[in-house]
């Protein structure tokens, strides 16, 4: 029974979980025959004796493979992290705003400083976004996943106890730092142990339990709201969200950089690849992060232009934050149906991620970005051209079905044309860029509303900075997809 441990013991290992060092495999199959051990073929062309006898070189030489059925179990594990990363920040979505005038001490249409929390959420998410991706590169994805959930305990005391808006304004910065580490790890954690051609799949996967995860916890906090009151309801699902993460993160995640170094190794010069992605050629073979941001953010048209787009779309998502629970709260509703109406923009988003991902796995990236920025827009200047709940939650879910032809399509269109060496980078600064629009776009919003006087005046706002935008990214976008639109000889990304 003890032999046959051992062997169940490196299969483990084997399919899916992160390879096991030397001195675990010396340590775990000791006092085993080594003879009859050789006989026992484990994978990878090498027998349970060859592992006993030269673990060091067989824990080097590993050779691990991709793809969601490969890795299925930390796949899983890393869709229900997601999930828990949309429970925390959902909490703050639907409660917070509706009640930010009786709760906590705003003055009615002070539209500037109620978009004060989201401007300073979106300010440091966005700044670490692009810290976890290079600080990943260099101590793992499980450290900075740990991170970014510890950073998160406060928030949900500092809510309960906050003697006025300050301190929701400070919470948002904890959970800026808590969304910036842990959403930028859970994808990249993802896009390591998946194939290219799951691209849009995975990241389809990714958002839709993220934005599921909103969308419940608006609804659930909003029944909790209403049964032990906003500051108790909001503490106790909370900590009971945080502390289930830590718990999770410390005992089943594994760390992904393994499968990125892999990776990385297939691009190197000279490997023959049957689909050449479009990779930037104006970058060295070890940039820095000064050179890698400038190629996100002007030296690379396409990745210039994906950028840009990412920044527009959070002014949509802001606007959702703040003013949709402000609007409709106004117009009469109950908390329960503010948090109804702004669910199905969570829901549509959310579940339509399932098909939009997989499916531009098949026709490409840049059609369904370019289209679903114009949706999305179109969906949040109907939120003024009607009345009614039911006008109200079909305009909410336009907006969420656009979301969902762009979201997880921007990050698989950069994941597509850059290296795995600095993957991990260049996603973090698309996502800087991409999560720095909650600070503008809130900034933008709040000032159109107050010189306007009108709330009214966010929405058109909104509206019309996502028809430019998609007008940008259909001018100077191009498709990603490798299959699509792969390198030719001589040609240039």
């Amino acid at each position: 029974m003890k032999f046959k441990s051992c062997v169940d013991w490196v299969y483990r290992y084997l399919h899916g979980r992160a390879p096991p060092t030397g001195h675990q495999i010396a340590r775990g199959c000791s006092g085993f025959d080594v003879e009859r051990a050789g006989r026992l073929d484990v994978g990878s062309g090498q027998s349970l004796g060859v592992l006993m006898n030269r673990p060091s070189e067989y824990s080097a030489n590993l050779v691990l493979q991709h793809g969601i059925s490969h890795n299925r179990v930390q796949f899983f594990h890393q869709l229900f992290q997601v999930l828990l990363v949309g429970l925390t920040i959902g909490m703050t979505r639907t409660v917070v705003p509706a009640l930010a005038e009786s709760e906590f001490g705003v003055p009615k249409n002070s539209f500037v400083l109620l978009s004060a929390f989201v401007i300073a959420f979106g300010l440091v998410k966005g700044t670490m976004n692009f810290v976890a991706g290079r600080l990943s590169e260099r101590i793992g994805r499980k450290h900075v996943l740990m991170y970014g959930w510890l950073a998160a305990l406060p928030i949900p005391l500092m809510i309960w106890y906050a003697p006025n808006w300050n301190w929701m304004v400070a919470a948002m910065l904890l959970l800026g730092i808590n969304q910036g580490l842990t959403w930028s790890m859970t994808q990249t954690a993802k896009l390591d142990i998946t194939r290219l051609e799951e691209r849009g799949l995975t990241l389809g996967l990714n958002e839709f339990s993220g934005y599921v995860g909103v969308a419940l916890a608006g609804i659930i906090t909003a029944y909790m709201a209403a049964h032990f009151g906003a500051r108790q309801g909001l503490l106790i699902f909370g900590l009971a969200v945080i502390i289930l993460a830590i718990v999770l993160t410390q005992w089943w995640v594994r760390d992904t950089l393994p499968w990125a170094q892999a990776e990385a190794a297939k691009h190197a010069p000279g490997i023959t690849q049957t689909h050449r992605p479009r990779y930037p050629t104006n970058i060295s073979s070890t940039p820095t992060t000064a050179e890698i941001f400038s190629l996100m953010s002007w030296r690379d048209k396409r990745l210039m232009a994906l950028s840009q787009a990412g920044l527009v779309e959070k002014f949509v998502d802001a606007l959702v934050w703040i003013l949709y629970p402000a609007f409709l709260y106004q117009k009469g509703l109950s908390l329960t149906n503010v948090g109804w109406i702004i669910s199905f923009y969570g829901f549509t988003w959310g579940g339509s991620q399932l098909i939009t991902g997989r499916l531009s796995d098949r026709i490409g990236r840049h059609i369904m970005n370019v289209s679903g920025m114009w949706i999305c827009g179109a969906g949040v200047a109907a939120m003024m051209l009607g009345e009614g709940t039911v006008w109200w939650a079909t305009a909410a879910a336009v907006s969420g079905f656009g979301m969902a032809l762009l979201y997880p399509n921007l990050s698989a269109a950069v994941a597509d044309i850059s290296h795995p060496a600095w993957r991990g980078s260049a996603i973090g600064i698309y996502r800087f860029w991409r999560d720095l629009g909650y600070g503008i776009g809130a900034l933008g919003l709040g000032l159109a509303a107050h010189f306007s006087g009108q709330i009214q005046a966010a929405f058109w706002f909104v509206a019309v900075a996502m028809g430019l935008s998609g007008a940008l990214l259909w001018w100077l976008g191009e498709e990603t997809h490798p299959r699509l639109n792969p390198m030719s000889d001589g040609s240039q990304g």
